[in-house]
């Protein structure tokens, strides 16, 4: 059966979620309301372009902090995998597992690729700006790593 991607459109709420960190610590979505939130979605831990994503993020930290703003990043690798990824290059945001991409699918980033000639699931890096409220204030399909974190910020700036 063909992948139905329904993609998210802004001012709609965000859908809720619980998933693991690094950690193992559970992650709900609807806890963070009164923050904003930046939810991006990467395809893989300790690839170049997640890596430097997931670089440039953590080196804003302080900056999204001053906008009362938490980052985190979701993928399909497992808890470990991303507590691997995060101790390896001190990362700062924090990573979430969705290893059945039940999330994934809840916020449209999955798509079919044909790889060694195997169709297979991957995420399309994806992010999204959730207000305080809980609402998609901005929704980003298919964006690029380099320069990303830096795109946000001038996104949060804007917003009032």
């Amino acid at each position: 059966m063909p992948l139905q991607v329904v993609q998210l459109q802004a001012g709609t709420d965000a859908p809720p979620f619980e998933l693991a960190d690094a950690d193992m610590h559970m992650f709900s979505l609807s806890a963070q309301l009164g923050k904003q939130v930046v939810l991006y979605f990467y395809p893989k831990d300790d690839t170049p372009g997640c890596t430097m994503e997931a670089n440039e993020f953590s080196d804003h930290e302080d900056e999204f902090a001053r906008y009362d703003t938490i980052v985190v990043g979701i993928s399909r690798d497992d808890c470990i995998s991303h507590a691997t990824f995060r101790d390896k290059y001190g990362l700062s945001v924090q990573l979430l597992s969705d290893t059945d991409g039940r999330i994934c699918k809840k916020y449209g980033v999955l798509y079919e690729k044909e790889a060694e000639g195997q169709k297979k699931l991957a995420i399309q890096r994806s992010t999204f700006i959730i207000d305080k409220k809980g609402k998609l204030r901005h929704v980003l399909y298919g964006v690029h790593a380099h320069g990303h974190a830096q795109e946000i910020i001038k996104l949060i700036k804007e917003m009032k």
